[in-house]
């Protein structure tokens, strides 16, 4: 799981970064509100953990500018405020939950554990981009006709809409679509893309995959 994280006080960040990288997630930390948000444009992200009160640009503010872009990441804030009216607002712009310091690094790995476990209720069920949208319960891709896909097509394609614009490695695609598959390699990845690409084709939508085997996709409208 790769976990973005945002934190001014430096010793937190290292010590959060840490934490996390020993319990196997690949960390990117940064320091303030506005690398958040340009890290969180260029790469894919499974959860992001935003601070509230940052320098440069607050966390409430870098929420809402993921957010407006129609990022659906999963969004966790730390706040040291208390107060009802922060976390209130903090919900309202789009973050998923929060947690008040001083937390657990017990706790927060925990609640990381339990998104892992239960990332299909974190997914949204309807999905759009472009022209497109995917039904992910009746696997139907939809734009100027409709078609059905496989389970795996439409774990993919779900994956691609859900980071419409971003680069992603044929190891991030691996690791979020056959992660219990040992034997999948990069010509499994090439093959579905491929199926992919054929169906957006038939249904006549204008949304396309770039990218060459073995290397970076990216889902463009």
């Amino acid at each position: 799981m790769r976990v973005l994280v945002a934190e001014d006080e430096p010793q937190l960040l290292r010590v959060l970064t840490v934490a996390m990288q020993k319990s196997g997630y690949d960390v990117d930390p940064v320091d303030n509100g506005l690398k958040a948000v340009e890290h969180s444009k260029e790469n894919s992200y499974d959860v992001i953990l935003l601070d509230i009160m940052m320098p440069v640009m607050d966390g409430i503010t870098a929420l809402k500018k993921i957010r407006a872009r129609g990022d659906k990441t999963y969004i966790l804030m730390l706040t040291a405020k208390a107060e009802v009216d922060d976390r209130v607002t903090g919900l309202d712009s789009g973050a998923d939950d929060y947690i008040t310091k001083p937390f657990s690094l017990k706790e927060l790995l925990a609640r990381l554990r339990s998104k892992e476990w239960r990332e299909d209720d974190y997914t949204p069920n309807e999905l759009r981009v472009g022209d497109v949208s995917l039904n992910v319960a009746e696997q139907e891709l939809v734009s100027q006709n409709s078609i059905i896909l496989s389970g795996t097509e439409t774990q993919l394609m779900d994956y691609f809409l859900l980071n419409e614009g971003k680069e992603l490695s044929t190891e991030e695609l691996l690791n979020h679509v056959w992660k219990n598959d040992q034997d999948a390699d990069s010509s499994v990845v090439w093959i579905y893309v491929s199926y992919l690409r054929r169906k957006l084709e038939s249904i006549q939508s204008t949304v396309h995959i770039d990218g060459e085997k073995g290397g970076s996709y990216k889902l463009v409208k």
